[in-house]
Protein backbone atom coordinates (compact mmCIF):
# COMPACT_ATOMS: atom_id res chain seq x y z
CA UNK A 1 0.00 0.00 0.00
CA UNK A 2 1.46 3.28 -0.78
CA UNK A 3 2.62 5.46 1.90
CA UNK A 4 3.46 9.69 2.10
CA UNK A 5 6.04 9.80 4.90
CA UNK A 6 4.00 7.62 8.19
CA UNK A 7 0.80 8.07 6.72
CA UNK A 8 -1.79 5.70 4.79
CA UNK A 9 -2.76 6.99 1.63
CA UNK A 10 -6.33 6.04 0.42
CA UNK A 11 -8.13 6.32 -2.72
CA UNK A 12 -10.06 9.30 -3.48
CA UNK A 13 -13.84 8.48 -3.40
CA UNK A 14 -15.11 9.18 -6.76
CA UNK A 15 -18.73 10.44 -7.58
CA UNK A 16 -21.20 8.58 -9.80
CA UNK A 17 -23.53 10.51 -12.42
CA UNK A 18 -27.36 11.40 -12.87
CA UNK A 19 -27.66 8.99 -15.43
CA UNK A 20 -26.21 5.82 -13.74
CA UNK A 21 -28.28 6.60 -10.77
CA UNK A 22 -31.25 6.82 -12.79
CA UNK A 23 -30.68 3.31 -15.10
CA UNK A 24 -30.59 1.54 -11.33
CA UNK A 25 -33.49 3.33 -9.69
CA UNK A 26 -35.45 2.59 -12.96
CA UNK A 27 -34.82 -1.38 -12.71
CA UNK A 28 -35.98 -1.09 -8.95
CA UNK A 29 -38.98 0.70 -9.94
CA UNK A 30 -39.84 -1.95 -12.09
CA UNK A 31 -39.00 -4.70 -9.94
CA UNK A 32 -39.71 -3.72 -6.18
CA UNK A 33 -42.51 -5.37 -5.57
CA UNK A 34 -43.92 -6.06 -1.95
CA UNK A 35 -44.24 -2.47 0.03
CA UNK A 36 -41.93 -0.29 1.56
CA UNK A 37 -40.40 -2.71 4.34
CA UNK A 38 -39.35 -4.48 0.85
CA UNK A 39 -38.18 -1.54 -1.53
CA UNK A 40 -35.61 -1.10 1.82
CA UNK A 41 -34.70 -4.67 0.58
CA UNK A 42 -33.99 -4.20 -2.53
CA UNK A 43 -32.20 -0.74 -2.37
CA UNK A 44 -29.89 -2.62 -0.02
CA UNK A 45 -28.94 -5.45 -2.12
CA UNK A 46 -28.87 -3.08 -4.87
CA UNK A 47 -27.06 0.10 -3.21
CA UNK A 48 -24.86 -2.13 -0.71
CA UNK A 49 -24.07 -5.58 -1.31
CA UNK A 50 -23.80 -5.10 -5.17
CA UNK A 51 -22.82 -1.58 -6.00
CA UNK A 52 -21.55 -0.83 -2.67
CA UNK A 53 -21.98 3.13 -2.55
CA UNK A 54 -23.04 2.53 1.08
CA UNK A 55 -22.05 0.37 3.41
CA UNK A 56 -24.50 -1.27 6.16
CA UNK A 57 -24.12 1.88 8.58
CA UNK A 58 -24.61 4.43 6.55
CA UNK A 59 -27.63 2.42 4.70
CA UNK A 60 -29.29 2.01 8.19
CA UNK A 61 -28.38 5.63 9.47
CA UNK A 62 -30.35 6.93 6.09
CA UNK A 63 -32.98 4.36 7.10
CA UNK A 64 -33.25 5.90 10.59
CA UNK A 65 -33.03 9.56 9.30
CA UNK A 66 -36.04 8.87 7.03
CA UNK A 67 -38.47 7.05 9.29
CA UNK A 68 -38.41 10.35 11.66
CA UNK A 69 -39.44 12.42 8.97
CA UNK A 70 -43.05 12.54 7.32
CA UNK A 71 -43.94 10.69 3.90
CA UNK A 72 -42.64 7.80 1.94
CA UNK A 73 -39.75 5.76 4.02
CA UNK A 74 -38.77 3.88 1.11
CA UNK A 75 -38.69 6.68 -1.42
CA UNK A 76 -36.52 9.01 0.66
CA UNK A 77 -34.31 6.72 1.11
CA UNK A 78 -33.76 6.53 -2.36
CA UNK A 79 -33.76 10.31 -3.05
CA UNK A 80 -31.34 10.31 0.04
CA UNK A 81 -29.56 7.23 -2.07
CA UNK A 82 -29.40 9.59 -4.52
CA UNK A 83 -28.42 12.59 -3.40
CA UNK A 84 -25.15 10.70 -1.79
CA UNK A 85 -24.28 9.19 -4.92
CA UNK A 86 -24.26 12.16 -7.81
CA UNK A 87 -26.26 15.40 -5.90
CA UNK A 88 -29.53 16.57 -6.50
CA UNK A 89 -29.72 15.93 -10.25
CA UNK A 90 -28.69 12.04 -8.80
CA UNK A 91 -31.98 12.68 -6.13
CA UNK A 92 -33.75 13.37 -9.25
CA UNK A 93 -33.13 10.51 -11.28
CA UNK A 94 -33.68 8.11 -8.14
CA UNK A 95 -37.00 9.01 -7.40
CA UNK A 96 -38.07 9.51 -11.29
CA UNK A 97 -36.81 5.92 -11.62
CA UNK A 98 -38.67 4.63 -8.82
CA UNK A 99 -42.00 5.91 -9.36
CA UNK A 100 -42.02 6.87 -13.04
CA UNK A 101 -43.21 2.99 -13.66
CA UNK A 102 -45.94 2.62 -11.57
CA UNK A 103 -47.11 5.85 -11.98
CA UNK A 104 -47.37 5.22 -15.38
CA UNK A 105 -49.39 2.23 -14.91
CA UNK A 106 -51.78 3.73 -12.45
CA UNK A 107 -52.95 6.24 -14.84
CA UNK A 108 -53.09 4.33 -17.66
CA UNK A 109 -55.52 1.99 -15.64
CA UNK A 110 -57.39 5.02 -14.22
CA UNK A 111 -58.28 5.51 -17.98
CA UNK A 112 -59.68 2.32 -18.46
CA UNK A 113 -56.66 -0.02 -19.63
CA UNK A 114 -56.87 -2.14 -17.25
CA UNK A 115 -57.97 -5.23 -19.40
CA UNK A 116 -56.39 -8.09 -16.69
CA UNK A 117 -59.50 -6.75 -14.24
CA UNK A 118 -59.68 -7.47 -10.69
CA UNK A 119 -55.65 -8.93 -9.60
CA UNK A 120 -56.08 -9.19 -6.32
CA UNK A 121 -56.19 -13.26 -5.82
CA UNK A 122 -54.07 -13.01 -9.34
CA UNK A 123 -51.04 -16.40 -8.82
CA UNK A 124 -48.81 -14.01 -10.56
CA UNK A 125 -48.95 -11.60 -7.30
CA UNK A 126 -48.99 -14.36 -5.03
CA UNK A 127 -45.59 -14.64 -6.30
CA UNK A 128 -44.51 -11.25 -5.87
CA UNK A 129 -45.58 -11.13 -2.63
CA UNK A 130 -43.96 -14.74 -1.86
CA UNK A 131 -40.42 -12.98 -3.05
CA UNK A 132 -40.77 -9.78 -1.06
CA UNK A 133 -40.57 -12.39 2.22
CA UNK A 134 -37.42 -13.70 1.16
CA UNK A 135 -36.41 -9.75 -0.10
CA UNK A 136 -36.90 -8.75 3.34
CA UNK A 137 -35.51 -11.88 5.54
CA UNK A 138 -32.06 -11.33 3.02
CA UNK A 139 -32.00 -7.80 4.35
CA UNK A 140 -32.71 -8.26 8.05
CA UNK A 141 -29.66 -10.90 7.72
CA UNK A 142 -27.38 -9.02 6.28
CA UNK A 143 -28.26 -5.79 8.25
CA UNK A 144 -28.18 -8.03 11.81
CA UNK A 145 -24.68 -9.39 11.02
CA UNK A 146 -23.60 -5.57 10.67
CA UNK A 147 -25.19 -3.93 13.30
CA UNK A 148 -25.84 -6.34 15.52
CA UNK A 149 -22.49 -8.19 16.50
CA UNK A 150 -23.11 -8.81 20.16
CA UNK A 151 -25.91 -9.50 22.78
CA UNK A 152 -26.60 -6.24 23.99
CA UNK A 153 -27.51 -4.57 20.57
CA UNK A 154 -29.37 -8.21 19.86
CA UNK A 155 -31.24 -7.42 22.73
CA UNK A 156 -32.01 -4.02 21.97
CA UNK A 157 -32.93 -5.04 18.07
CA UNK A 158 -35.45 -7.97 19.72
CA UNK A 159 -36.58 -5.86 22.08
CA UNK A 160 -37.69 -3.29 19.21
CA UNK A 161 -39.10 -6.42 17.43
CA UNK A 162 -41.49 -6.96 20.16
CA UNK A 163 -42.23 -3.26 20.47
CA UNK A 164 -43.42 -3.45 16.97
CA UNK A 165 -45.55 -6.71 16.71
CA UNK A 166 -47.52 -5.46 20.05
CA UNK A 167 -47.39 -1.73 19.38
CA UNK A 168 -48.80 -1.07 15.98
CA UNK A 169 -49.92 2.68 15.81
CA UNK A 170 -48.09 5.45 13.63
CA UNK A 171 -45.91 6.64 16.68
CA UNK A 172 -44.55 3.53 17.08
CA UNK A 173 -41.88 3.52 14.81
CA UNK A 174 -40.86 6.96 15.62
CA UNK A 175 -40.77 6.26 19.82
CA UNK A 176 -38.57 3.40 19.41
CA UNK A 177 -36.34 4.80 17.17
CA UNK A 178 -35.99 7.30 19.88
CA UNK A 179 -35.60 4.87 22.62
CA UNK A 180 -33.11 3.04 20.53
CA UNK A 181 -31.10 6.43 20.63
CA UNK A 182 -31.38 7.10 24.46
CA UNK A 183 -30.03 3.45 24.86
CA UNK A 184 -26.80 4.00 22.43
CA UNK A 185 -26.29 6.84 24.37
CA UNK A 186 -26.45 5.58 27.98
CA UNK A 187 -26.29 1.42 28.11
CA UNK A 188 -23.88 0.81 24.59
CA UNK A 189 -21.70 4.39 24.95
CA UNK A 190 -19.21 1.03 25.19
CA UNK A 191 -19.82 -0.62 21.59
CA UNK A 192 -19.17 2.35 19.59
CA UNK A 193 -17.06 1.16 16.76
CA UNK A 194 -14.86 1.43 14.63
CA UNK A 195 -12.62 2.84 16.58
CA UNK A 196 -11.41 6.95 15.22
CA UNK A 197 -8.75 5.77 13.19
CA UNK A 198 -10.41 3.06 11.41
CA UNK A 199 -13.51 5.04 11.41
CA UNK A 200 -11.56 7.58 8.92
CA UNK A 201 -10.17 4.97 6.75
CA UNK A 202 -13.66 3.33 6.10
CA UNK A 203 -15.21 6.66 5.51
CA UNK A 204 -12.70 7.29 2.67
CA UNK A 205 -12.80 3.62 1.29
CA UNK A 206 -12.42 4.11 -2.84
CA UNK A 207 -16.19 2.40 -2.49
CA UNK A 208 -17.30 4.97 -1.04
CA UNK A 209 -19.05 6.99 -3.54
CA UNK A 210 -22.47 7.62 -1.90
CA UNK A 211 -20.85 9.40 0.90
CA UNK A 212 -20.59 12.73 -0.48
CA UNK A 213 -22.95 15.21 0.73
CA UNK A 214 -24.45 16.05 -2.93
CA UNK A 215 -23.11 19.72 -2.44
CA UNK A 216 -26.46 21.36 -0.75
CA UNK A 217 -24.54 23.84 1.81
CA UNK A 218 -25.96 24.57 4.98
CA UNK A 219 -27.74 27.89 3.83
CA UNK A 220 -29.01 26.11 0.92
CA UNK A 221 -30.75 23.32 2.88
CA UNK A 222 -32.09 25.97 5.44
CA UNK A 223 -33.72 27.55 2.75
CA UNK A 224 -35.16 24.14 1.91
CA UNK A 225 -37.13 23.58 4.87
CA UNK A 226 -38.13 27.12 5.29
CA UNK A 227 -39.60 26.33 1.22
CA UNK A 228 -41.35 23.81 2.85
CA UNK A 229 -43.13 25.30 6.05
CA UNK A 230 -43.87 27.90 3.44
CA UNK A 231 -45.92 25.75 1.39
CA UNK A 232 -47.66 24.34 3.85
CA UNK A 233 -48.78 28.04 4.76
CA UNK A 234 -49.59 29.33 1.29
CA UNK A 235 -51.42 26.61 -0.62
CA UNK A 236 -54.40 26.81 1.15
CA UNK A 237 -54.44 30.78 1.46
CA UNK A 238 -53.32 30.53 -2.75
CA UNK A 239 -56.59 27.87 -2.90
CA UNK A 240 -58.98 29.62 -1.23
CA UNK A 241 -58.05 32.87 -3.10
CA UNK A 242 -58.32 31.30 -6.61
CA UNK A 243 -60.54 28.31 -7.37
CA UNK A 244 -58.42 26.30 -9.90
CA UNK A 245 -58.90 22.48 -9.58
CA UNK A 246 -54.89 22.21 -10.35
CA UNK A 247 -54.03 24.43 -7.08
CA UNK A 248 -56.76 22.31 -4.97
CA UNK A 249 -55.08 19.05 -6.25
CA UNK A 250 -51.48 20.25 -5.42
CA UNK A 251 -52.75 21.61 -1.93
CA UNK A 252 -54.35 18.74 -0.99
CA UNK A 253 -51.67 16.16 -2.48
CA UNK A 254 -48.93 18.31 -0.69
CA UNK A 255 -50.66 18.41 2.79
CA UNK A 256 -50.98 14.74 2.41
CA UNK A 257 -47.04 14.23 1.84
CA UNK A 258 -46.29 16.60 4.41
CA UNK A 259 -48.29 15.61 7.21
CA UNK A 260 -48.63 11.84 7.10
CA UNK A 261 -45.97 9.81 9.11
CA UNK A 262 -45.68 6.04 8.52
CA UNK A 263 -45.99 6.02 4.98
CA UNK A 264 -47.43 3.36 2.68
CA UNK A 265 -50.64 1.99 3.87
CA UNK A 266 -51.09 4.82 6.36
CA UNK A 267 -51.33 7.44 4.29
CA UNK A 268 -54.27 6.01 2.59
CA UNK A 269 -57.14 7.44 5.29
CA UNK A 270 -55.39 11.06 4.82
CA UNK A 271 -55.78 10.56 0.60
CA UNK A 272 -59.36 9.79 1.14
CA UNK A 273 -60.82 12.40 3.45
CA UNK A 274 -59.09 14.89 1.00
CA UNK A 275 -60.48 13.48 -2.39
CA UNK A 276 -63.77 11.79 -1.89
CA UNK A 277 -65.42 13.92 0.28
CA UNK A 278 -64.74 16.83 -2.11
CA UNK A 279 -66.61 14.70 -4.76
CA UNK A 280 -63.67 14.18 -7.12
CA UNK A 281 -63.79 10.42 -6.82
CA UNK A 282 -66.22 8.23 -5.27
CA UNK A 283 -65.72 5.18 -3.18
CA UNK A 284 -66.06 2.67 -5.73
CA UNK A 285 -63.19 4.25 -7.57
CA UNK A 286 -60.53 4.73 -4.73
CA UNK A 287 -60.87 1.28 -3.92
CA UNK A 288 -60.36 -0.04 -7.19
CA UNK A 289 -57.25 2.41 -7.82
CA UNK A 290 -56.07 1.31 -4.35
CA UNK A 291 -56.27 -2.48 -5.33
CA UNK A 292 -54.36 -1.69 -8.47
CA UNK A 293 -52.00 -0.03 -6.41
CA UNK A 294 -50.68 -3.23 -4.99
CA UNK A 295 -50.30 -4.53 -8.15
CA UNK A 296 -47.55 -2.47 -9.23
CA UNK A 297 -43.88 -2.20 -8.55
CA UNK A 298 -42.67 0.71 -6.50
CA UNK A 299 -44.03 3.54 -3.73
CA UNK A 300 -47.73 3.21 -2.85
CA UNK A 301 -47.42 6.98 -3.13
CA UNK A 302 -48.02 6.88 -6.48
CA UNK A 303 -52.14 6.51 -5.92
CA UNK A 304 -51.93 9.77 -6.50
CA UNK A 305 -51.36 9.96 -10.05
CA UNK A 306 -54.36 7.19 -10.13
CA UNK A 307 -56.91 9.67 -8.29
CA UNK A 308 -55.26 12.95 -10.16
CA UNK A 309 -55.93 11.00 -13.77
CA UNK A 310 -59.60 9.87 -12.08
CA UNK A 311 -60.86 13.60 -10.97
CA UNK A 312 -60.60 14.73 -15.19
CA UNK A 313 -61.25 13.39 -18.39
CA UNK A 314 -58.54 13.59 -21.30
CA UNK A 315 -55.87 15.84 -21.21
CA UNK A 316 -56.65 17.82 -18.19
CA UNK A 317 -56.55 14.14 -16.30
CA UNK A 318 -53.27 13.67 -17.41
CA UNK A 319 -52.40 17.46 -15.83
CA UNK A 320 -53.52 16.58 -12.83
CA UNK A 321 -52.52 13.11 -12.27
CA UNK A 322 -48.66 15.03 -12.65
CA UNK A 323 -49.79 17.63 -10.83
CA UNK A 324 -51.31 15.15 -7.74
CA UNK A 325 -47.98 13.05 -8.32
CA UNK A 326 -45.32 15.96 -8.16
CA UNK A 327 -47.14 17.54 -4.82
CA UNK A 328 -47.17 14.32 -2.60
CA UNK A 329 -43.56 13.83 -3.04
CA UNK A 330 -42.47 17.32 -3.40
CA UNK A 331 -42.40 17.41 0.55
CA UNK A 332 -39.94 14.54 0.61
CA UNK A 333 -37.66 16.37 -1.28
CA UNK A 334 -37.45 19.85 0.86
CA UNK A 335 -36.97 17.65 3.69
CA UNK A 336 -34.66 15.29 2.98
CA UNK A 337 -32.38 17.64 0.96
CA UNK A 338 -32.83 20.30 3.86
CA UNK A 339 -32.10 17.72 6.53
CA UNK A 340 -28.95 15.32 5.30
CA UNK A 341 -26.62 18.40 5.03
CA UNK A 342 -27.27 19.27 8.58
CA UNK A 343 -27.23 14.61 9.32
CA UNK A 344 -23.70 14.46 7.63
CA UNK A 345 -22.41 16.82 10.22
CA UNK A 346 -24.35 15.41 13.27
CA UNK A 347 -23.30 11.93 12.62
CA UNK A 348 -19.77 12.72 13.13
CA UNK A 349 -19.73 13.94 16.32
CA UNK A 350 -19.38 10.80 19.50
CA UNK A 351 -22.52 11.49 21.02
CA UNK A 352 -24.47 11.36 17.90
CA UNK A 353 -22.56 8.20 16.62
CA UNK A 354 -23.24 6.54 20.17
CA UNK A 355 -27.06 7.35 19.67
CA UNK A 356 -26.95 5.79 16.41
CA UNK A 357 -25.44 2.38 17.78
CA UNK A 358 -28.89 1.82 19.26
CA UNK A 359 -30.91 3.48 16.47
CA UNK A 360 -29.34 0.76 13.98
CA UNK A 361 -30.12 -2.21 16.19
CA UNK A 362 -33.30 -0.83 16.64
CA UNK A 363 -33.76 -0.41 13.03
CA UNK A 364 -33.19 -4.32 12.40
CA UNK A 365 -35.58 -4.87 15.08
CA UNK A 366 -38.27 -2.92 13.10
CA UNK A 367 -37.39 -4.87 9.64
CA UNK A 368 -37.50 -7.85 11.76
CA UNK A 369 -40.80 -7.13 12.98
CA UNK A 370 -42.31 -6.29 9.71
CA UNK A 371 -40.74 -9.54 8.12
CA UNK A 372 -43.51 -11.10 10.27
CA UNK A 373 -46.16 -8.44 9.90
CA UNK A 374 -47.04 -7.10 6.82
CA UNK A 375 -44.36 -8.82 4.87
CA UNK A 376 -44.82 -12.92 5.95
CA UNK A 377 -48.41 -12.44 6.89
CA UNK A 378 -49.91 -11.05 3.62
CA UNK A 379 -47.46 -13.67 1.64
CA UNK A 380 -47.88 -17.23 3.66
CA UNK A 381 -51.10 -18.50 3.39
CA UNK A 382 -50.26 -22.62 2.85
CA UNK A 383 -47.08 -24.80 3.46
CA UNK A 384 -46.59 -24.04 0.06
CA UNK A 385 -46.22 -20.66 -0.05
CA UNK A 386 -43.51 -20.98 2.58
CA UNK A 387 -41.37 -23.15 0.58
CA UNK A 388 -41.48 -20.86 -2.40
CA UNK A 389 -40.20 -18.12 0.22
CA UNK A 390 -37.67 -20.82 0.99
CA UNK A 391 -36.91 -21.14 -2.80
CA UNK A 392 -36.76 -17.62 -3.47
CA UNK A 393 -34.01 -17.23 -0.39
CA UNK A 394 -32.06 -19.77 -1.75
CA UNK A 395 -31.80 -17.94 -4.99
CA UNK A 396 -30.42 -14.59 -3.21
CA UNK A 397 -29.05 -15.80 -0.43
CA UNK A 398 -26.98 -18.36 -1.82
CA UNK A 399 -27.01 -18.63 -5.23
CA UNK A 400 -26.47 -14.88 -5.25
CA UNK A 401 -29.11 -14.20 -7.67
CA UNK A 402 -30.51 -10.42 -8.71
CA UNK A 403 -33.27 -9.77 -7.13
CA UNK A 404 -34.97 -8.56 -10.35
CA UNK A 405 -34.75 -12.40 -11.49
CA UNK A 406 -35.86 -13.63 -8.44
CA UNK A 407 -38.85 -11.32 -8.91
CA UNK A 408 -39.18 -12.90 -12.52
CA UNK A 409 -38.88 -16.40 -11.69
CA UNK A 410 -41.14 -15.93 -8.72
CA UNK A 411 -44.32 -14.39 -10.51
CA UNK A 412 -43.44 -17.11 -13.43
CA UNK A 413 -43.74 -20.19 -11.01
CA UNK A 414 -46.64 -19.33 -9.08
CA UNK A 415 -48.45 -17.91 -12.60
CA UNK A 416 -47.66 -21.76 -13.85
CA UNK A 417 -49.22 -22.83 -10.67
CA UNK A 418 -52.23 -21.43 -10.73
CA UNK A 419 -52.88 -22.81 -14.47
CA UNK A 420 -52.07 -26.17 -13.22
CA UNK A 421 -54.30 -25.91 -10.51
CA UNK A 422 -51.99 -26.24 -7.39
CA UNK A 423 -52.55 -22.27 -6.16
Amino acid sequence: MPRTGSRVTDPAPTRGTALEVLAVFTRLGLTSFGGPVAHLGYFRAEVVERRRWLDDREYADLVALCQFLPGPASSQVGIGVGYRRAGVPGALAAWVGFTLPSALALVAFAFGIAAVGDVADAAWLRGLLIVAVAVVAHAVKGMAAQLTPDRPRVTVALLAAMAALVWVNTAAQVAIIAVGALLGMTLLRDLETPRSGDRQRIERRSTGAGRATGGLSRRAAATLLAVFAALLVALPLARQATPDQGLAVADAFYRTGSLVFGGGHVVLPLIRAEVVPAGWVDDATFIAGYGAAQAVPGPLFTFSAFLGAATAPGAQGIWLAAVALVAVFVPSFLLVLGVLPFWETLRRRAGVRRALVGVNAAVVGLLLAALYDPVATSAIRAPLDAALVLAAYLALAVWKLPPWLVVGLGAGTTALLGLLGVL
